[in-house]
């Protein structure tokens, strides 16, 4: 049996991918959980699944955990932090790490499976945009495998001929396309928008996703780090991909070939699908997802995104140009950002204003290592931090 760590299996992605193991229970053997603080439920995926480890991000949450657990009779293993998040990543008995842990604070654990030449399935689109170069080479150094999980990014995986890696020219390409649904605020006046709540932010048409990935979708901040996690998954550069508004999700993405065919992968709005083609790949499994159905849908449609009513889209294409740290810097001041926002502590019009000013305040440098990576997040935080302070 293939055993698999899961990183923030409380989360949707998580809670999606052990709906698809229990489809598929004579195939995959869950070893570690993984969770935040959530350790009343981590406690009951505990013992649903009896896994060898599991890890709480927070300290006082594992404790919590570790109490919840002691009399069950489970022989499962509490630990706790980063360290407990790497170590369940590289464990022995590990072929698969789901990483879906949101946020920079899936980084490290990210490169740390990597490291340990896991089948990587990546939903944590930001250890990507961070790490850049270091967990390519990672993979390929360990001889690993890095399988996209967002539903863009594998719909573009499924349409690649198999030498993709070697860049676009070789494998006849001429540019990808990233289809993006637009979010809740595709048609909304923008007069209004300084007026956005959380929850309207959180209210996603087609998809089912947590609260920060929602209001990167709202903002499109999802498709700028999309587009940088793209040209480190495909060797290519943001010139070759295009973004498209697609408000109904069905065509989760295209690639554009040479010769003028464009292949697409289609399939409704379930992040059951990706999961499943990245952990069956090359074979497929059921993944318990509705068929398609065509006729029901009856229009496809497409329109040119607007980076102003989307600014965080065009800054999102601004640092993958810029490359280096810039990515670094645009995802920390994120995070700060919709953090701020979904406390009620920031308008919505104010996230893109809070990106742009942290993206001026620092020089971009070249990443050499890991450290340049945690540094110049840390740094970004603070000015993100600062900033958002000096609005009230």
């Amino acid at each position: 049996m293939i055993g698999i760590s899961i990183l923030g299996s409380t989360g949707s992605i998580g809670l999606n991918t052990l709906d698809v193991i229990a489809r598929n229970r004579v195939r995959f053997r869950v070893v570690a959980l993984t969770a935040n603080n959530s350790d009343e439920r981590l406690a009951e995926q505990c013992l649903e699944w009896q896994p060898e480890f599991a890890v709480m991000a927070d300290a006082e949450a594992a404790e919590r955990l570790q109490q919840r657990l002691q009399n069950t009779g489970l022989a499962t293993t509490v630990l706790a932090g980063s360290d407990g998040l790497e170590h369940v990543a590289a464990l022995p008995q590990v072929d698969y790490v789901m990483a879906a842990i949101v946020g920079a604070a899936g980084l490290l654990p990210t490169l740390a499976a990597a490291q340990a030449g896991k089948r990587v399935l990546l939903a944590n689109k930001e250890a990507l945009v961070m790490s850049g170069q270091l967990l390519i080479d990672a993979i390929r150094e360990h001889d690993g495998e890095l399988l996209p999980i967002d539903s863009e990014h594998n719909a573009i995986f499924q349409a690649m001929p198999p030498h993709h890696t070697a860049g676009l020219d070789q494998a006849g390409v001429r540019r990808i396309l990233l289809t993006g649904s637009g979010g809740p605020f595709r048609i909304r006046p923008l007069d209004s928008f300084h007026n956005i709540s959380p929850a309207e932010a959180c209210a996603h048409p087609n998809w089912k996703m947590g609260r920060k990935i929602s209001v990167d979708s709202a903002t499109m901040m999802n498709k700028g780090l999309e587009l940088i996690e793209a040209c480190w998954l495909f060797a290519t550069g943001p010139e070759r991909v295009e973004v498209l508004i697609h408000p109904q999700s069905v065509i989760h993405s295209m690639v554009e070939y040479s010769d003028g065919s464009v292949l697409a992968q289609l399939g409704n709005p379930d992040m059951r699908t990706p999961i499943a083609h990245a952990m069956a790949w090359p074979e497929r499994i059921d993944a318990g997802v509705t068929a398609l159905d065509l006729v029901k849908i009856a229009k496809l449609s497409f329109e040119a995104p607007d980076t102003e009513r989307f600014p965080c889209l065009r800054l999102g294409f601004e640092a993958a140009q810029a490359g280096g740290t810039a990515s670094v810097h645009l995802n920390a001041a994120n995070e700060i950002a919709v953090a701020a926002f979904l406390e009620e502590k920031l308008c919505f019009t104010d996230i893109p204003r809070v990106i742009e000013h942290t993206l001026e305040a620092h020089s971009v440098s070249p990443i050499h290592d890991i450290n340049t990576v945690l540094v110049a997040d840390e740094v970004a935080r603070a000015t993100a931090t600062a900033y958002i302070a000096s609005l009230h």
